[in-house]
């Protein structure tokens, strides 16, 4: 299995237990003589079993990150990294989007609103941080693609 199929799996499996957790609780009173409408013990049955696949995955997933290396960095650090970056460039985006919104003022005796900040070059850096977390993202998404899973058993 590629790492790429596992990280899906992943995926499919967490949706998977968030949808079984609001089965059970619609399934977790009835009113009294009445029946649920699904088993709440074989949905358990199912969930305890979604769970038990997605932490050997998660394992395994881990185990791989840690040990495949893109140009001498592990893929763990380049995922540190690329939301280190996201974060970083929300940060930037959002502070742009406040210090760029308009104020307008309708007389002289209003407060003038200026900014704090160089609008102009907060937006290359941004720009730059966006560049650099897609060239990571490519980096990632292909070694997801030609990495084999290590550790799953």
């Amino acid at each position: 299995m590629k790492l790429a199929e596992a990280l899906k799996e992943r995926a499919d499996l967490n949706r998977k237990i968030n949808e079984l957790r609001m089965r059970l609780q619609n399934n977790a009173l009835v009113q009294d003589g009445e029946k649920p409408a699904e088993d709440p013990k074989a949905l358990l049955t199912e969930l305890d079993a979604a769970i038990e696949r997605l932490q050997l995955l998660m394992a395994a997933i881990n185990k791989t990150n840690c040990a495949v290396e893109i140009d001498g960095r592990t893929v763990t650090d380049l995922i540190a990294e690329k939301d280190a970056l996201t974060l970083q460039a929300s940060a930037y985006r959002n502070l742009i989007d406040t210090a760029s919104a308009r104020v307008d003022r309708y007389s002289r005796t209003e407060i003038k609103i200026t900014s704090t900040v160089d609008v102009k070059k907060l937006q290359k850096k941004a720009d730059d941080l966006s560049k650099r977390i897609r060239l990571l993202d490519n980096q990632l998404q292909e070694c997801n693609w030609t990495t084999d899973l290590q550790g799953l058993e």
